[in-house]
């Protein structure tokens, strides 16, 4: 099934309600960016799902196998290089701690599940991204 996402942009700053129809969160830009800082940029949504689908791996495999474990936390950061031909070249660091009583090769297999999850495959992926497009409201579900 396809992964859908809505988004309604509101009057003040770049403030946006991002829905998937079940669940929604505000979006928008830092003050530096003259935006209303209340809510996720972008680029903290892209960090978001990266990292919640490795903490979310790090449990699955956990269960999986029945390993033990407390809190799974992640800190992530993202640098950004812009290139002088309008390329960026995005520089992420990711630490993460998983408390439980594991061994080294338990907490090892956890640390390569986490940089195999499935957002990390996508995003190290070739995408196919189509072109902005009219819609017509009348006919498209709302958010």
């Amino acid at each position: 099934m396809a992964t859908k996402i809505n988004i309604k942009s509101l009057p003040a700053g770049y403030q946006s309600v991002i829905s998937n129809g079940r669940h929604a969160i505000v979006g928008d830009e830092p003050l530096t960016g003259k935006g209303t800082d209340l809510g996720f940029s972008p680029e903290d949504l892209i960090l978001a799902a990266l990292g919640s689908c490795k903490v979310n791996t790090v449990r699955f495999i956990a269960r999986k196998n029945g390993w033990e474990i407390g809190a799974v936390d992640i800190r992530m950061e993202m640098n950004v290089k812009r290139n002088p031909d309008r390329t960026l070249e995005p520089q992420v660091s990711v630490a993460l701690q998983i408390e439980g009583d594991l061994t080294d090769e338990q907490r090892n297999e956890l640390f390569t599940q986490a940089d195999n999850c499935y957002v990390h495959r996508m995003i190290k992926s070739d995408w196919n991204i189509g072109n902005a497009v009219a819609f017509d409201a009348e006919t498209t579900s709302a958010v």
